[in-house]
């Protein structure tokens, strides 16, 4: 079969290799579409790959090609999405259903080999059936819409709450819409991108904040009563909104960080003192599964993706590049600016 290996830094490379066989208890997927995850950019275009030659790849739809013994749950022919984490299942984290917390964990599209390829081989329970009138790209974003759930549920979630999300990127509109489906009295979207917070409201959103505008906060306060948001997810990674987190939340709050911060972060002490004088809750989140595995956070989005409650827009795609200029793609991200949305990968063009 066709691939999309990586060899070195900076060198990702189109060429055959052995299609994967199937063995007992596992799924053969004839994979249509993979989105480069922003984890993957740095494994090809810097020093973070886990072995060489390997096979990225892990948000991922396609179709059931063939089954091993034992597998009862799926079909050939089925449409599917990919769950990329296999927790070792014996550890104490596994023990608790803490399956992102293993530390003994294999992940597909990184320390084994991926969807970046016409075919992947995954265990049973790491495939998630989707209904047909879900688009194969659709289903390539379940692995966001997933971690989107998650992060939204590390604390204990109640309808009937203000909530702000900072950052209008993907995992951002996906926060802002479950936030919606269980209930929220107000969402309110932060961006500095003017088009992200049009969609932010074409997608439900209540109002759409432009942070980067001088007096923003007077909306804020409008909005909140002065009061501040009872919820607050950061989705960017990003050092102003991260700070801008603790300046949102309300007495009593809950905060927490979805995105991955990428450079260091510092608080001044009036900053820090937000959380003592507010009293708020702040945690962290770390991808998307929880007990039974991979967690209901998987068959949610399958199931409100299917009802058309959780809206999929063509913008968050950036382009469709087809597995045979894998490399062009990857050379896209050097240019900061360039990507704007993700890329997907086409296996069968």
């Amino acid at each position: 079969m066709k691939a999309g290996v990586v060899h070195a830094k900076n060198d990702i490379r189109y060429e055959d290799i052995k299609k994967p066989e199937v063995v007992p208890g596992k799924v053969l997927v004839k994979v249509k579409y993979t989105g480069i995850c922003g984890s993957d950019v740095p494994r090809v275009n810097g020093d973070a790959c886990h072995y060489y030659p390997n096979v990225l790849g892990h948000e991922f739809s396609g179709t059931v090609e063939e089954v091993g013994e034992g597998v009862s749950s799926v079909k050939p022919g089925d449409r599917v999405a990919g769950i990329p984490l296999v927790p070792c299942m014996k550890c104490p984290d596994c023990q608790k259903g803490n399956y992102s917390l293993c530390k003994k964990y294999s992940f597909i599209g990184s320390r084994e080999f991926g969807s970046f390829a016409e075919y992947v081989v995954v265990p049973e329970k790491n495939v998630v059936k989707f209904d047909e009138s879900i688009d194969f790209d659709q289903g390539a974003f379940f692995e966001p819409a997933t971690v989107a759930l998650h992060g939204l549920r590390r604390v204990p979630y109640e309808g009937g709450r203000t909530v702000a999300i900072l950052g209008g990127g993907t995992i951002g509109m996906m926060t802002m819409q479950w936030a919606k489906i269980f209930g929220a009295k107000k969402v309110v979207v932060f961006d500095i991108v003017e088009e992200r917070l049009d969609l932010a409201r074409r997608l439900g959103a209540d109002y759409g904040i432009n942070s980067g505008r001088e007096g923003f906060m007077d909306e804020v306060n409008e909005i909140t009563d002065g009061r501040g948001f009872d919820y607050v997810y950061e989705t960017a990674g990003n050092t102003i909104t991260m700070k801008l987190a603790f300046k949102l939340a309300a007495n009593k709050a809950q905060v927490c960080f979805i995105g991955t911060p990428t450079r260091e972060l510092s608080f001044t002490v009036d900053e820090w003192e937000n959380m003592n004088r507010k009293e708020f809750t702040l945690t962290g989140s770390w991808m998307s599964y929880s007990a039974p595995f991979p967690g209901d956070e998987w068959e949610l989005a399958a199931y409100y993706f299917k009802t058309g409650q959780l809206k999929f827009d063509d913008s968050f795609i950036f382009k469709k590049i087809p597995l045979s200029q894998i490399a062009e793609a990857f050379e896209m991200f050097k240019t900061p600016g360039t990507v704007k949305g993700k890329i997907l990968i086409d296996s069968e063009a």
